[in-house]
């Protein structure tokens, strides 16, 4: 399952970056509409949609995070292993 997540994580970052995005642009819409300049909309859209993104998108985000962990993993083990590799250590090694 946590491969299943690793391998949909671009798809997944590019779901939450484009919820957060629209989550801002519908904030700050409702906001014009109430007569508020739209610079001061879009900002104030910013500043509410970090925290309310982050509540309403609680699952995406956790994918989102799962799949990054699950990447860093990889990377980090890849790279111990040239390190053992380039100190000649036989751990370093694959069987």
């Amino acid at each position: 399952m946590s491969d299943e997540k690793a391998g949909n994580l671009p798809r997944d970052l590019t779901l939450y970056l484009l919820a957060r995005f629209v989550l801002v642009g519908v904030i700050a819409w409702g906001l014009s509409l109430a007569g508020v300049p739209l610079l001061v909309a879009l900002l104030i859209g910013l500043v509410v949609g970090l925290p309310l993104g982050l509540l309403l998108f609680r699952g995406l985000n956790a994918r989102v995070t799962a799949g990054l962990a699950k990447r860093n993993e990889k990377r980090a083990r890849a790279r111990a292993q040239l390190r053992a590799q380039l100190r000649g250590d036989s751990a370093g090694q694959p069987e």
